[in-house]
């Protein structure tokens, strides 16, 4: 359904019918959003929602290295984590929820990285400098994003200010310079956020432990076009990490806390061990790999009944080859080895319904070398 039979449901069909005579009548409606449902007795866990939106592009930009990707559905409520869990509902003048997702080209990597964000019209400001969240949500994956409200319809620019990354980088992100603020042109259009698709998911599966697939960009995806022109460098990538088992090193295991899977693997790769191994930890969600970023993790070390490592902080991480993820290097990591990961942060980023429950009660997880 589109959204306004969704409100038609939910509100009753008598006040759709009189919103939609006052706008044909030239009457702009006060507010059409309203945040859909919210599941019931939801599990502190990675849970199935109650819908599912769907999304539409405003294509996007790139300088040769770095490249951005507009996006945009309806309004919708998410949960902040700053310290604190607040919940952010819709407000009656919000016009979408704008998402941006940023990645380098070279290597098509979603990057963790500082963006800002200002929407011009006419060549002028509208709302100033803005700070989107990061964000996780079943069917982006990891982006940046928020609520906006914008004036009027018409043609609007976003100019995206894209600083550095957020974590160390190793590898082909070692002296990663992609720095630089890129613009998408856009027509801003009532019509194609209220046709946006709207499907309720059945009721006795909403909870379920389960998540909506990450959405697959390219032919054949759920994205509406209206960008009205260039579609800059094309879809972003998606930002699930690279499968565990196809990751060089020795694989130690994967262990579940907080309901996310947390895997542990040992590299001797040169780059980031040394003369020694190197600990590589990747949090991620349970159902479609995506990466955990801004948590703090660490690690100690047992080996014949002696401490080598004890409460080791791991530093977050973004290689070519092993993604976005946690490591440190170790002395003498050799079988028989007790390694014990403690998330000592869980992930602050924002989360949109499914997550919002998910991953922030983590136990210490055991692996034996």
């Amino acid at each position: 359904m589109n959204r306004r039979a969704f409100l038609g449901g939910t509100a009753g069909t008598g006040a759709l019918a009189v919103a939609g005579c006052l706008e044909r009548l030239g009457f702009e409606e006060e507010s059409a959003w309203s945040n859909p449902p919210l599941v019931e007795d939801r599990p502190d866990a990675v849970y199935l929602p109650a819908g599912m939106e769907e999304m539409g592009s405003y294509g996007g930009a790139s300088d040769g290295s770095l490249a951005v990707a507009l996006s945009y559905t309806i309004p919708h409520r998410f949960w902040t984590v700053a310290g604190e869990t607040e919940r952010v509902d819709v407000e009656t003048d919000d016009s979408m929820h704008l998402m941006a997702t940023v990645w380098d080209a070279e290597t098509d990597t979603v990057l963790p990285v500082n963006v800002g964000l200002e929407l011009l019209r006419d060549g002028e400001s509208v709302g100033g400098q803005l700070s989107p969240w990061p964000m996780l949500s079943q069917r982006m994956g990891f982006h940046y994003g928020d609520n906006v409200s914008l004036p009027e319809e018409g043609a609007y620019t976003a100019r995206v200010r894209v600083g550095a990354l957020e974590v160390r980088g190793t590898g082909a992100f070692a002296n990663w310079t992609g720095a630089s603020t890129l613009e998408v042109d856009f027509e801003f259009e009532r019509s194609d956020i209220h046709d946006l698709e709207f499907d309720l998911i059945d009721e006795n599966r909403r909870g379920d432990p389960e998540a909506l697939s990450l959405m697959e960009h390219g032919a054949g995806d759920d994205h509406e076009d209206a960008s009205g022109g260039d579609h800059g460098p094309g879809h972003p990538p998606t930002s699930d990490g690279p499968p565990i088992e196809d990751l060089p090193g020795d694989r130690i295991g994967t262990e579940r806390s907080g309901d996310a899977k947390i895997s542990a693997i040992a590299t001797d790769a040169d780059r980031l061990a040394g003369d020694g191994a190197y600990l590589v930890v990747c949090p991620r969600t349970p159902y479609n790999d995506v990466s955990l970023p801004f948590a703090s993790l660490s690690v100690t070390v047992e080996r014949d009944d002696a401490t080598v490592l004890e409460d080791e902080p791991l530093t977050e991480s973004l290689d070519h080859a092993f993604g976005h993820h946690y490591g440190t290097g170790i002395d003498g990591l050799e079988s028989g080895a007790e390694i014990t990961i403690a998330v000592d942060l869980p992930p602050q980023v924002a989360r949109h319904d499914g997550y919002e429950t998910a991953f922030f009660d983590f136990e210490d997880v055991s692996f034996t070398v």
